[in-house]
């Protein structure tokens, strides 16, 4: 009987502006590995992929590049932006590779029992939509499956418009394989949990093209519920891998692939540390490995302490985020104080991060804020000495600030997903315009500059003094 074939692909970003901070199509790398856990053949199309030998002579193409930490510029190409931004001073752009290329490499593929497309932002789904269309050209009758953040968050947008067969709410766990079982009579040997299984499949990093680094969980879901994170719709679940488990993969894709890069991807990661973190961050002090290791999605400042930095320090810990939020006494939730936040990155700094290593995660464009407050904030994070990293907020379907979302918000977040772009600043007050937030940014910037200019002018000093 011959095999099961199936087609994974990670969509387009359309959007203003989009980064490569360490960002993978994780959740999709996951049921790749265990489609082959069970014994299909498995095909990944990367729209992203940095790496594509072909694009760098595709015609106006932005080319796409990489840091020595494994971030860069994705491949780019100018679009028409969408009507209802055309007030917005900004281009708007298709991130990835040319319709042509992907085209190509449809054409080179074998025809598959089934196409699995994810999503990412919910505003992203002109991307998702793209490649349905695509598919359904190149392959009349193969079922195509949507899942991912864009089908769990905006469920009834997807099934109205995405033309996909078929659309998965929530983690693939749990929706994907009797699926798969019901439209090509796939029966799979491995069926994966909603809870830790320490047989589970590392995810399938393999497939891609370069691996200019990794992505780590340590752990799944978050037991906390902020106002504006969507993190326990995406997975109600809260639960730990066992230190020694992760270690190992860490390990496996350092000795088999030659990684150095890790990110990790975790919404908590240092909870719990006492049986968690720190016996993982002590394996990796006593293996003596040259890894780096980033922290995108951010920590809990509030579980940060002498010993949590220093172990974090000689492990390899590179990037450390963390999520500050707002430093407004009037906005604040409590989940975290201005003393504890500043006692964090005491630590961190006495066990030697510097300040270009910290950033400060500062939301902007809540629902009604002001730029006096993101500056109060701003203003607070660099004199305590780390670096503001402005996260402009995009009101999410379902959190808790979705419905003061709805009535602040100048544009008509609830009917179409393109308007939840942070990039617009969709529910910021009518006082807070995009103008502010390049002031804002470009404030930040010229204070970055003084600070390294004034630590060059000291070390050449030093230097001088030394002679």
């Amino acid at each position: 009987m011959p095999k099961h074939r199936f087609l994974l692909i990670n969509p387009w970003i359309y959007d203003f502006a989009a980064h490569d901070f360490w960002a993978k199509p994780l959740g999709l790398l996951y049921i790749a590995s265990w489609l082959r856990r069970s014994g299909a053949e498995v095909y990944f199309l990367d729209c992203l992929d940095p790496h594509h030998p072909k694009m760098p002579f595709e015609p106006g193409v932005k080319q796409a590049s990489r840091r020595p930490d494994g971030t860069g510029k994705f491949f780019r190409q100018r679009i028409p932006k969408p009507i209802f931004f055309k007030d917005i001073p900004r281009y708007y752009y298709r991130y990835g590779l040319t319709f042509r290329i992907f085209k190509e490499e449809l054409e080179n593929l074998p025809r598959p029992n089934a196409i699995l497309v994810t999503s990412g932002m919910t505003y992203w789904y002109p991307g998702v939509f793209a490649v349905i269309h695509f598919c359904k050209q190149r392959w009349l009758g193969v079922p195509v499956i949507l899942g991912g953040i864009y089908a769990t968050l905006c469920y009834e947008h997807a099934l109205r418009h995405s033309q996909a067969d078929f659309v998965l709410k929530g983690p693939a766990e749990k929706t994907l394989f009797p699926l798969l079982e019901q439209i090509c009579n796939f029966k799979p040997d491995y069926l994966p949990q909603m809870e830790y299984d320490p047989d589970a499949p590392y995810p399938a990093f393999d497939l891609l093209r370069r691996l200019d680094y990794v992505c780590i969980l340590t752990s799944r879901g978050c037991p906390f519920r902020c106002d504006y994170c969507a993190s326990s719709l995406l997975f109600p679940h809260f639960y730990q891998r066992p230190p020694e488990d992760v270690f190992k993969e860490i390990l496996y894709w350092h000795k088999h692939y030659g990684v150095k890069e890790f990110a990790f991807y975790d919404d908590a990661l240092l909870v719990n540390a006492r049986e968690h973190a720190l016996p993982l961050f002590e394996m990796l002090i006593k293996s003596k490995a040259e890894l780096h290791f980033h922290t995108p999605n951010g920590l809990h400042a509030r579980f940060i302490t002498a010993e949590v930095a220093q172990k974090m320090k000689l492990a390899g810990v590179k990037t450390v985020r963390l999520g500050l939020e707002t430093a407004s006494p009037k906005r604040h939730d409590q989940k975290l104080t201005r003393e504890e936040f500043i006692q964090a990155v005491r630590y961190l700094q006495e066990a030697g991060f510097t300040k270009e290593q910290i950033g400060a995660y500062i939301l902007v464009g809540l629902p009604g804020q002001t730029r006096e407050e993101v500056e109060e904030t701003v203003i607070f994070a660099q004199r305590i000495g780390v670096t503001p990293r402005l996260a402009e907020y995009s009101p999410i379907p379902g959190t808790k600030l979705w419905l003061e979302a709805i009535k602040k918000c100048r544009h008509p977040i609830d009917k179409d997903p393109l308007f939840h772009n942070n990039s617009i600043l969709p529910c910021a007050s009518n006082s807070f315009e995009l103008s502010d937030l390049k002031d804002i940014k470009r404030k930040i910037w010229h204070a970055s500059c003084k600070q390294a200019k004034s630590v060059l002018f000291y070390k050449q000093k030093e230097r001088g003094d030394r002679r």
